[in-house]
């Protein structure tokens, strides 16, 4: 049963098995809430009527509290039913009017409070671990582009290109640009890779290296080409493979540090 429920009548679960929870991410998810409100219900009980116990979602229950809301959406259910509520939310997750960031949200819901893994959700929705893992970094842009992207303003697409750039500002402002001026996906990838490659840490091959490493210039090998895309869908990141003449770079863009490990947990898994 789905209910709106008053912030105060709901306590935390006194057996719950995480205690802490890191401030930054906490603070990032009450900026997200207090714009988009909670995309995902948490899992409550009654103990007695009109009082609830919180059963799975402390930290979305945190974050709302923090955030200042006064009702929060939540499931009653038995506290025998709690093992179904994972098929539950894979089934909502297959809802048409589904938009990306309430598909990332209960992606993470099923993560958070299942304790399943990437390759699990995959299997269980037949999708690959890299669409998995690239919805779910939505969920690090800013509350501002996150809103645009609730909004039907900006599509998936946009909002992933966003993420190769580095600074929360720089995604808020090519966001707008990109509404305001109807800008393919394409376009926004291209205005991404150009602030990279214009960055003093991240230099241009010049045009004696030839970075294509093809007699016409500009022209890309398709083997690099696939190459590239194999890299991107393996890491779930944006990946840029350059080819000069005597030696070759990879660009592997990461959002945050958490982003970095998780991208270094996967290399040093190979």
């Amino acid at each position: 049963m789905f209910r709106e429920i008053p912030l105060d009548h709901i306590v935390a679960n006194e057996y719950q098995p995480r205690h802490h929870f890191d401030e930054e991410a906490l603070q990032s998810l009450a900026d997200s809430i207090r714009e988009l409100g909670v995309l995902q219900p948490v899992l409550v009980r009654e103990t007695e009527p009109g009082s609830y116990e919180l059963v799975a979602g402390e930290r979305r229950f945190r974050a709302a509290r923090r955030a200042g809301l006064r009702t929060l959406p939540a499931v009653v259910r038995d506290i025998d039913d709690v093992g179904s509520l994972a098929r539950a939310v894979v089934e909502n997750i297959h809802r048409e009017d589904l938009h990306p960031l309430e598909e990332a949200a209960a992606y993470r819901q099923l993560i958070e409070d299942f304790g399943l893994t990437h390759d699990d959700l995959g299997r269980r929705l037949g999708r690959s671990r890299a669409a998995i893992s690239n919805t779910l970094r939505l969920l690090q842009l800013p509350p501002k582009v996150q809103k645009l992207v609730a909004g039907g303003e900006l599509s998936a697409g946009h909002a992933r290109a966003l993420l190769g750039l580095a600074a929360r500002e720089d995604q808020e402002s090519l966001a707008e640009r990109v509404v305001s001026e109807g800008m393919s996906v394409r376009a926004v990838e291209a205005l991404v890779r150009d602030a990279a490659g214009g960055s003093s840490d991240t230099p241009e091959p010049t045009p004696a290296q030839d970075d294509s490493g093809d007699s016409v210039g500009g022209v890309r090998p398709a083997a690099l080409l696939e190459l590239e895309e194999l890299l991107a869908e393996r890491l779930a990141t944006t990946v840029r493979v350059q080819m000069g003449t005597r030696k070759g770079r990879i660009t592997i863009d990461f959002a945050t540090l958490d982003d970095l490990e998780r991208i270094f947990l996967l290399i040093q898994s190979e």
